[in-house]
């Protein structure tokens, strides 16, 4: 089927050429026209804008959106603005769910469809597929879903619910997400300062064959430690795309215990505090009551 694809990032990109591999038909669109043209060169067909994307589909007109949450509402907007009864948006960004229900009951208004795809594969999507959490009304679904079965490994998509239920379940996935990576963060920083000389790679991927803890996670850990095992390349600064947060205020709203998350969330915080005052505020109190404290040279 022919689709536009808005948005050209590392992850748009890449599901672009997964989409054409399948046999779709995929008119590329970013801001950046420079990519969208380097796409045309490999099959798919360039889109100057939004409005000259649109224009070069037949109904029902697909329409992805994968661009920043930041953007996400004024992007739909536009494309809405250009679209008529039957036809179907999909955002496959980091929206949060509840915009993504909001945006769907909006657009039923005017009678365009709208599908919130949950996306998760990272650079690695276009070789491995993509796994895709799909929500939106059986009818959206129908029209879009010989997309989502290209884009997806086997067995790796499923329709999990109403609008809004597939960024939900995102957002669950990407807070579980942080707790293993927290785990895995917690348990080789005990191994590096081990009384013994580990060899953490080589921990790292026996640890890939037959242990319960194996993961591609784990995997992609192993990638990172092989040829710097001390990770002198990269600094100990973490972002989070804002799913953590949601997951954790979810949590609260819904009066679930969530104390791994919401520690592995505290945690990417405090990541990013060259040095934290309140550490600096118990180094004091200690050294009020107990006279320990490091001075600064």
């Amino acid at each position: 089927m022919r689709l536009a694809l808005i948005g050209l990032g590392k992850m748009g990109y890449s599901m672009t050429l997964r989409l054409l591999e399948g046999g779709h038909e995929v008119v590329a669109v970013d801001r950046n026209a420079d990519l969208a043209r380097e796409l045309a060169t490999k099959g798919a067909i360039f889109g100057e804008n939004a409005g000259d994307a649109i224009a070069k589909l037949s109904g029902p007109r697909v329409v992805w959106v994968m661009v920043p949450s930041q953007v996400t509402e004024a992007v739909i907007q536009d494309v809405a603005g250009r679209l008529s009864k039957g036809d179907v948006i999909i955002d496959g960004g980091n929206s949060n769910w509840k915009d993504s229900r909001a945006r769907a009951e909006k657009l039923a208004e005017k009678g365009i469809l709208f599908c919130d795809a949950g996306t998760s594969g990272g650079v690695w999507g276009l070789k491995n597929g993509y796994c895709l959490m799909v929500g939106g009304a059986p009818e959206a679904v129908k029209i879009t879903e010989p997309i989502y079965k290209t884009l997806a490994p086997a067995d790796g998509y499923a329709h999990v619910g109403p609008a809004g239920a597939g960024h939900y379940v995102k957002m669950v996935h990407n807070g579980i997400e942080y707790g293993l990576m927290q785990a895995y963060a917690e348990g080789f920083e005990i191994m590096k300062t081990a009384p013994f000389k580990l060899d953490l790679h080589n921990i790292a991927a026996i640890w890939g064959h037959g242990s319960v803890v194996r993961s591609w996670l784990l995997e992609l850990l192993e990638s990172a430690l092989k040829d710097d095992s001390d990770l002198h390349a990269i600094k100990g600064w973490v972002e989070d795309s804002g799913e953590g947060r949601w997951t954790v205020q979810a949590a609260i709203d819904q009066d679930v215990p969530a104390p791994i998350i919401t520690l592995s969330l505290q945690t990417r915080f405090r990541s990013r505090q060259v040095e934290s005052y309140g550490a600096k505020i118990l180094a004091a109190l200690r050294n009020q009551f107990g006279g320990h404290a490091v001075k600064k040279e």
